[in-house]
């Protein structure tokens, strides 16, 4: 296809999440991604060893250049973008909160995909939010941006349910590959004039936040029901992680599932399940406000996860413990 048919794209974007949508810009025919913009290079791991970001390390296979500012903001990059001359800019998991000087410069429109069906889990962790609060769908919106928190005007939406055991790292996955497609969709349709925005619904009752996670949203209150403690679980499943301390130590769920029993159990207190119809399935269960919860991997602090029943075997004395801060 002529460049001439091309639109110019500037994408803004840094983690995984971002990834399919670049990628499938880069291979449509009728786009030209013209530049990326992506968070610096950050130290993580347990060596915190400088990491490429996944929306870097594509834009550097497929050829596209790349600028890195600590504050897209800056002048510098700012005068970058506005050289790259984009039909659309396309913000997908940016990280950074944009001023409306850089949403004025595409030709067309500034685009963000966004990862719930706003207005609801507007913010920065929309998919653990739609998990943790019991959502049965959940799904992707592209908008036009604003200088608001995730206020623009609607443009398409897809919804997916979330499956029982769904954890966040499951949906994101899914989410991510349906951002992409109806990201595709959106711009070409708003090429030719197929859609039009609309006003995100006012009702307060309809608007929700998501504010962003911090890594000691993972603790474990016993005294919530088994079914609120496994949506927490799978919410912040890989992060931020969930955790309990027992005798002085954080000790991670990493993974388990509810149970709709009464043991009569206060919330935290281990028990074994021997002698109970419980036994055959599972090796210990901890109650919470209402009915149990039996974890099926934990990880004490400095060692590998196990499963539950080896987690006995080697700390039998945990049966009886007390879990909390």
């Amino acid at each position: 296809m002529s460049g001439e048919t091309q639109s110019r794209v500037v994408f803004l974007g840094t983690p995984d999440f971002a990834v399919p949508a670049l990628d499938t810009l880069i291979q449509a025919a009728d786009f030209e991604v013209v530049g990326v913009v992506t968070q610096p290079d950050r130290p993580a791991g347990r060596g915190q060893a400088v990491q490429i970001g996944p929306v870097k390390a594509l834009a550097g296979r497929a050829g596209v250049p790349v600028i890195q500012p600590e504050k897209v903001r800056e002048e510098a990059a700012m005068a970058q973008i506005r050289a790259w001359a984009p039909d659309f800019l396309v913000v997908v998991a940016f990280g950074q909160i944009l001023r409306q000087d850089l949403l004025d410069v595409p030709r067309m429109a500034p685009i963000n995909v966004h990862a719930s069906l706003l207005p609801r889990w507007r913010g920065a962790a929309p998919i653990q939010a739609a998990i943790r609060a019991g959502d049965i769908y959940t799904g992707v919106t592209t908008m036009i941006m604003d200088a608001g928190l995730d206020t623009g005007p609607i443009l398409l939406q897809d919804s997916i349910p979330i499956a029982p055991q769904e954890t966040a790292e499951s949906l994101h996955d899914k989410l991510a590959a349906l951002g992409a497609n109806l990201l595709i969709h959106t711009l070409r349709w708003l090429r030719t004039g197929s859609i039009a925005p609309h006003p995100q619904p006012s009702d307060e009752r309809l608007i929700t936040y998501a504010p962003q996670l911090k890594k000691e949203d993972g603790a474990i209150d016993w005294a919530q029901s088994a079914s609120e403690i496994d949506r927490h679980v799978r919410a912040f499943t890989p992060w931020p992680g969930t955790y309990t301390f027992w005798n002085g130590q954080r000790l991670k769920i990493i993974a388990g599932r509810p149970l709709p029993v009464e043991l009569r159990l206060e919330p935290g207190e281990v028990a074994a399940t021997h002698g109970t119809e419980l036994a055959t399935s599972v090796p210990l269960v901890i109650g919470t406000g209402r009915h149990v919860y039996t974890p099926t991997q934990l990880q004490l602090a400095g060692r590998q996860p196990v499963g539950a029943a080896d987690f006995l075997n080697g700390m039998p004395e945990f049966i009886g413990a007390r879990l909390g801060s």
